[in-house]
Parts: structure tokens; sequence; C-alpha cells
């Protein structure tokens, strides 16, 4: 299947299959793509936080807004934080970055508000997570994206100190009665030509 076909046969699932597991290679290759994942400047301010635990998923799910009943079903919940203490990011950025992106980096921080910056930051999570519903559609898997989180109580329950859990991913197998599959509700799209514009 290619790619077209892939996000075409993409939905966002409602309901998941509780007892269908997902192989391990699966989250394995999940775990690279998502490491993957481009960045502006290459900054990479990310943490994803991959909750199998049933014990540790019902305590997020159970501050996750109208999203409880989809972590509870999903066999994983990825939780998708940004760099939020930027002392300690720097220290990031300082030990794991080559030479000409750490000093692109300082320039970027150096001339921008804290608030920009850290907006900045997290807008390159949200590519994170545009790739993560895709590869789990190419990986077999359905998804679902969830800002609907309560974020601080994210960060308390998973101990986070230095990142902030922004949004969370849940993934697994959608439930045959799930009323959101394709063949029930098609997608609904905007008209192509309404939203590309070819210059």
């Amino acid at each position: 299947m290619n790619i077209l076909e892939l996000i075409q046969k993409r939905y966002t699932a409602k309901h998941y299959q509780s007892d269908k597991a997902i192989p391990q290679q699966k989250i394995e290759d999940l775990k690279e793509i998502l490491r993957l994942t481009p960045s502006s400047i290459n900054i990479q301010p990310w943490k994803f936080t991959f909750v199998q635990n049933p014990e540790m998923k019902s305590k997020l799910a159970a501050v996750s807004m109208h999203n409880t009943e989809k972590i509870n079903q999903a066999q994983l919940l990825v939780v998708f934080s940004v760099a939020d203490d930027l002392d300690a990011f720097q220290k990031v950025v300082e030990n794991e970055l080559p030479a000409a992106r750490r000093d692109w980096y300082n320039k970027i921080k150096a001339s921008t508000p804290e608030a920009e910056l850290k907006t900045w930051l997290a807008k390159q999570v949200y590519i994170a997570l545009g790739v993560g519903l895709t590869a789990s559609i190419a990986l077999g898997l359905d998804s679902t994206a969830m800002e609907g989180i309560e974020s601080d109580k994210y960060g308390d329950i998973l101990g986070m100190t230095e990142y902030k859990p922004l949004f969370a991913m849940a993934v697994g197998y959608g439930a045959e009665d799930d009323f959101n599959r394709i063949e029930v509700t098609p997608k609904s799209r905007r008209s192509l030509e309404n939203v590309i514009e070819t210059i």
C-alpha cells in the first residue's frame, strides 16, 4: 500500500479492541520512527513516553478529559512532551548536539524572548505527532491524537520536571463497531481546490 492509500485509509479511532495486543516489534519500530522525526535546526526538544503499563495508563486516562475510555481501551499511550526547563535543556544542547547546531540554537535563544522560544520548541513536537499518526497506520495500527489531557497532572503522574506534556496519542487496533471507521463514516476533508493553491 502506498503512502496516499495509507492516508486515505487512516481514521481517528474512537473505540479500541482492548484485548488485542500490539506486537512488541511494532512498538519498537514506532519508537525509532519518532526518534527520527525532523525538527527545525534538528533541535529535537522532545521526550516520547511510551505507556503500556495498565495501571499507569489508567492514572493518565483519569486526567484525560473526554479521552478516558480510549486510553483505557488502547494497548499503548504515547505522551509527547516538550523541553520546559530551558536551563536543563541547555545541557542537552551542549552535550548531545554537534557544534554547528548548538551554536545555531544559542544564537536563536539569545535573540528570542523565553515565551517565544518555548512556543517555537512546542511547534516542533507537533511535527512528531504527524509523523506518529502516519507511522501508526503504516504499521497496521490505529491511533487517536489527543490534546484533551490535563498537562500538569500528566507531568505529576509521570514525574516530569524538565519536560512538559503537550498531548498524547492512543495506539492500538480499532474496534470493529467503531462508528468512526472509514467504511461507516467516510473521511471528510475540504476540497482540494479550496486548500491547495498552485502558482
